[in-house]
């Protein structure tokens, strides 16, 4: 009886999400009527790809064939040219001896190669690892040593960053501005057949690398979703609707970024790229473009923010309706004076490279509680547990633990994220307030015991930045001979503002309880930040134990 009743619930939860999956899909405009032939040829791909990017971009080529997928500093393409261009770029690949569960590297900006080099190596099965373009020499000879990719496509500037790459991979150029040596990716394309391809034996694969704030950036391997309840639960609280377009400024190789892109294949919207962020630059193309979507990182929006008001005067984005976030903490401020400027339209997803996503604040939540992370798509379970494991009362700091269809298959090099009860660790601690929005603490690994009290970083970064004088804020624990450790903040201030030390110690202990004030306050022209604008928190510890007298 046990059984039949749990069968009669599954039965009953899948026939739900059906129907939750239809009803989203059809109002974003992804589920509409079509003509019977386009309709087949679409059903026939879905059934014999999956949903992977090769589907996404079939079926776009199928439906909406002469509509712009990508705009970037080279000019536009439609779906079916795109669909085309991969087609050939991937017999070109299979041509060289690339074949399914192959590793083909990509070291691009955002531009159209990093598209087909993705979608090229899709359909043929083969793995696409993402390599970030802040990297230097040793970083990139490291990471293409334990990830073992077969090719590189690369844009010619970091081709002097390969030198201490193995000969045996082969190098390919995305984007040069001139005659190379080597294989580029345009000629592949050139000489490859446009033809489609058959399904590789298995789903494509694609790896995107940690963002290395704490050390040597791992490979994080996901493979694409057996449905479309993902893509379902996000539309559902990011109101992405067909034939948008997309400015994508968060890096392609970011899982942020690439999300984008993903996003843009089921949905056939165009996607506005250029290699590098500009803040002006940004606005300029967004308003070009009469952008629905703006997708980026919180210190994009930041230093779009701090330009000069008579530059940010020319600028209304009338048609933007979503400026997506994600990849680092969003300010509770940075977002109020992001929607007073430009409208309610900011989404700020919460999650990590290993667990994909776990909650999306909608413009409503940030207005209600500034600073939240909001709250989980349907289909993710967000549990917080203490050390022991067990899971904390309502409204108690916890530890994040997450479960979706999206988790991470662990990481190339081996080993992965703590387990608890078919959760994975997000890395990360924080509480939900009595609406059931969470709320982020910092870094399980962050926090600070000063004295025998416990403190998270993030609420004294959150109270500083809130500050008038200062632009942004990082607190880091340091050694203590009486305390154990101490909290130093290294604070960047406006550059006109008159400030010390000694008002926003002050500041904090007005505010606060006094063990969580800053003992130590030291004033930088800027944080270190990686590509995707997380501040580099080991660098600053390394700063401070560089300057530690022998």
């Amino acid at each position: 009886m046990a059984n039949s009743k749990l069968s009669a619930a599954g039965i009953r939860a899948s026939i739900s999400d059906s129907i939750f999956e239809v009803k989203v899909l059809r109002e974003a405009g992804i589920v509409a009527p079509m003509r019977p032939d386009k309709a087949a040829k679409i059903g026939t791909t879905f059934l014999r790809w999956g949903a992977s990017p090769a589907t996404g971009v079939s079926t776009a080529a199928i439906h909406h064939p002469h509509e712009l997928a990508i705009v970037d500093e080279r000019g536009a393409l439609t779906w079916e040219r795109l669909h085309r261009r991969s087609n050939a770029l991937a017999h070109s690949f299979a041509a060289m001896g690339i074949g399914p569960g192959d590793g083909v590297g990509v070291m691009c900006r955002n531009h159209r190669g990093f598209v087909e080099a993705t979608l090229a190596a899709a359909k043929i099965g083969a793995s696409a690892l993402y390599l970030n373009t802040m990297f230097a020499g040793p970083q990139l000879v490291e990471v293409t040593r334990r990830e073992g990719p077969k090719a590189l496509v690369y844009d010619e500037e970091f081709g002097e960053l390969l030198s201490g790459v193995d000969d045996s991979v082969e190098r390919i150029v995305a984007w040069c501005d001139g005659e190379v040596d080597a294989p580029t990716l345009d000629g592949l394309i050139e000489a490859g057949d446009e033809s489609d391809h058959k399904p590789p034996p298995d789903k494509p694969k694609f790896v995107i690398l940690t963002s290395g704030t704490t050390g040597t950036p791992k490979g994080a391997q996901r493979s694409s979703p057996d449905g479309l309840m993902a893509i379902a639960s996000l539309i559902d609280k990011i109101p992405f609707r067909r034939g948008m377009t997309m400015m994508i400024a968060a890096p392609l190789f970011h899982s942020w970024g690439f999300f984008h892109f993903v996003m843009s294949l089921p949905t056939a919207s165009t996607m506005v790229l250029r290699r590098r962020f500009d803040p002006e630059g940004t606005l300029e193309a967004a308003e070009q473009s009469r952008a629905d979507v703006l997708a980026a990182v919180p210190v994009m929006v930041q230093r779009i923010l701090s330009l000069p008001d008579e530059v940010l005067a020319k600028y209304s984005l009338p048609d933007l309706k979503i400026t997506s976030l994600s990849g680092s903490a969003l300010p509770g401020e940075l977002a109020i004076e992001w929607m007073d400027r430009f409208g309610d339209n900011v989404y700020n997803l919460y999650g990590s490279t290993e667990v994909a996503y776990a909650t999306v604040a909608t413009p409503e939540d940030l207005r209600a509680a500034p600073g939240t992370a909001g709250k989980p798509p349907r289909g993710t379970k967000i549990c917080l547990y203490d050390e022991a494991g067990n899971e904390v009362p309502p409204g108690e700091v916890g530890r994040i633990f997450v479960g979706n269809e999206m988790a991470f298959e662990g990481y190339t090099g081996g080993g992965g994220k703590e387990i608890i009860d078919g959760l994975y660790s997000s890395g990360d601690v924080g509480h939900f307030d009595s609406d059931g929005r969470l709320f982020i603490d910092g870094r399980d690994d962050e926090m600070i015991v000063s004295g025998g009290e416990n403190v998270f970083p993030r609420e004294v970064e959150d109270l500083l930045a809130d500050h008038d004088a200062v632009v942004e804020v990082a607190v880091i624990g340091v050694e203590d001979d009486e305390f154990g450790q101490r909290l130093k903040a290294f604070v960047v201030a406006h550059g006109d503002a008159e400030v010390s030390a000694k008002d926003l110690t002050a500041h904090v202990k007005a505010n606060l309880a006094s063990y969580k004030s800053p003992r130590e306050i030291e004033f930088l022209d800027e944080l270190p930040r990686n590509a995707t604008g997380k501040v580099l928190k080991k660098d600053l510890r390394a700063r401070e134990s560089s300057e530690k007298p022998a």
